[in-house]
């Protein structure tokens, strides 16, 4: 893929960059070794300043960024805003909170025969972030912000898609007043990757992204012998029982579904409904989809805009059409329109079974499968039937069965009553074939330091 600004609304190149060189590359490694000797050397009252001007440019140019990120992948531009919105909140977050979650923890000296014991957090150094489209301000973030209070380094390899956003967030960390060095964008494409991560300068790697780039990047880091964390795809099960407010999980369902275009790992996927509650949820879910307006992501009235990608859409159409040709049923939506751009509408597909492709793959694209369950244990053996563990939702005001289905749902997250999102006071990530590791809170901030034991006697 050329690393390019390609408008989905209408599939033109507005811009073209030039991948970096290998002596471009060995420059910004030897930058990165420099940023890490001043980042880790820095007070964390000094970093946390400096992320917090970070948040005070986010905010003060938040519209524009948006746009940024709008002509780049065509996310809403009111979904664009609150993606800024949000990376500041979690710059602010990791400002206040760093050092608590990484202050020394000392142990009972006596039981370990020491005069003084504890552990101690240190950043590792320079770590690669190997980051997709969908969210390119958000995932960047959500490793950069604990990374830089760490005092670890950050070499961003985003998708080929986003390179504006991409140098943004390495003129914005510049800006802040961060040491030369210590978060650096690398416009190169996949194929070189690989050199980068083997560099013995670069200890670690954070991928978000697809199964196979994650088995990649791991194969890579195993070989090297360095720390990953991963987040990969999902297909998040919803689950509806008797007891939920049927109406409220049907409006939720919609965002949950369709927000960034349908074009989230943590997006509800598949959409399983206790038998008792199925007619009234699927018409209530099926005329909300339906009603949702596709058009200009800049309009602040559109609600669904364009795939960021023309593969991405074709991916999309050839579930769909998979599932339909083996019997499944469209209850709306279904066809691309046939127009310049990316384009596919809000779906929602019926009557799926175990051969289908949308059964067991991830959609991403604004298309929900709904699934009709005789049981609270056929549901959840339906939400587990997947090779995906990253985010479950399961509604139903029964204090026992949720309760129950939070021990029972295979995922990082349960959200009970509510739709998976992200915030910075809690871990993210899957398990499963949904990767491994945290981010966020103060699990994710530890990932990449080594926890050092201390003994003195």
């Amino acid at each position: 893929m050329p690393i390019a600004t390609i408008d989905p609304t209408d599939g033109r190149v507005q811009k073209t960059f030039d991948p970096l060189t290998d002596a471009d590359i060995e420059e910004r490694l030897a930058r990165a070794v420099d940023g890490f000797a001043a980042l880790r050397s820095a007070s964390f009252d000094q970093r946390a300043t400096w992320l917090r001007a970070a948040a005070d440019i986010l905010d003060a140019e938040r519209d524009e960024i948006a746009r940024t990120m709008t002509v780049e992948m065509g996310k809403t531009l009111v979904a664009a805003k609150a993606e800024v919105a949000k990376c500041a909140v979690a710059c602010r977050y990791y400002a206040k909170h760093a050092q608590a979650f990484l202050a020394d923890e000392p142990t009972d000296p006596a039981a370990v025969k020491a005069r003084q014991a504890y552990v101690r957090y240190q950043p590792l150094g320079p770590v690669l972030a190997v980051m997709p489209w969908n969210f390119p301000l958000w995932q960047a973030m959500r490793f950069a912000a604990p990374a830089l209070m760490a005092g670890n380094v950050g070499l961003l390899k985003h998708a080929s898609n986003v390179p504006q956003t991409a140098l943004f967030m390495e003129e914005l960390f510049s800006r802040a007043g961060f040491p030369e060095g210590a978060f650096q964008t690398l416009l190169i494409g996949s194929d070189q990757v690989e050199a980068v991560l083997s560099d013995k300068r670069v200890v670690a790697a954070t991928l978000t992204g697809s199964e196979g780039a994650g088995r990649s990047i791991a194969s890579i880091a195993g070989r090297e012998l360095k720390k990953t964390v991963l987040e990969l795809g999902g297909s998040d099960p919803f689950v509806v029982l008797p007891s939920a407010d049927v109406e409220k999980a049907a409006a939720v369902a919609v965002t949950a579904r369709c927000q960034n275009n349908g074009q989230s790992c943590i997006a509800a996927k598949r959409f399983i409904v206790h038998t008792d509650v199925y007619d009234a949820f699927a018409a209530a879910f099926v005329d909300r989809m339906a009603a949702l307006t596709v058009g200009d992501p800049m309009d602040e009235k559109t609600d669904v805009g364009p795939l960021a990608t023309e593969q991405g859409r074709t991916d999309v159409e050839e579930l769909v059409r998979n599932a339909t040709d083996q019997g499944a049923s469209v209850l709306c939506g279904g066809t691309a329109p046939d127009q310049p751009g990316w384009w596919y509408p809000p779906t929602v597909v019926a009557d799926l079974t175990p051969d289908m492709r949308m059964y067991r793959e991830e959609v991403f694209g604004p298309v929900a499968g709904l699934y009709r369950a005789s049981s609270y244990e056929e549901a959840i053996a339906i939400a587990n039937s997947t090779d995906f563990g990253l985010g479950s939702n399961v509604w139903t005001n029964d204090p026992a069965e949720q309760e129950r289905a939070v021990n029972d749902l295979e995922a990082g997250a349960v959200f009970v009553n509510g739709m998976v999102t992200s915030y910075p006071e809690l871990p993210f990530g899957g398990i499963k074939t949904s990767g491994y590791g945290r981010e966020l809170s103060a699990q994710g901030i530890r990932e990449f330091c080594n926890i050092k034991t201390v003994w003195v006697g």
